[in-house]
């Protein structure tokens, strides 16, 4: 075990696991120094925990998880279904948020028309 880089003779003392204790590791070809990071599927608090660097609601929940990049490298949080009580837009998958006339909650629609707005129903 280890506590500072300069303990070691590769310059490197980082987490390897979920356990916090550092140890000594080699460094990357690059000669980085690189601290183990969580797969997908565990849960997370900033992206940075994460190999994917993505870390994000996986459902209805408030709890974060790792989660794979899609395939355009883009880091997608789970957002409610049409129907559902939001507050905002970006609550919903349909990224559209409305409340149908005074006396309703706003609640998740899905997009109309050609051009997809966001419209009352």
């Amino acid at each position: 075990a280890c506590e500072n880089h300069h303990e070691c003779q590769s310059g490197c003392c980082v987490t390897n696991s979920l356990n916090p204790q550092r140890f000594c590791t080699p460094q990357t070809i690059f000669l980085q120094c690189l601290s183990w990071r969580r797969p997908n599927g565990y849960i997370c608090w900033t992206h940075a925990e994460c190999q994917s660097h993505c870390c994000v609601r996986t459902g209805p929940k408030e709890n974060l998880f790792c989660t794979p990049k899609t395939i355009f490298l883009q880091c997608v949080p789970w957002r409610k279904p049409d129907g559902d009580y939001c507050r905002s837009h970006s609550e919903c998958h349909s990224q559209c948020c409305i409340q149908l006339n005074e006396d309703s909650p706003y609640r998740c629609i899905p997009r109309t028309g050609i051009l997809a707005q966001c419209l009352p129903l």
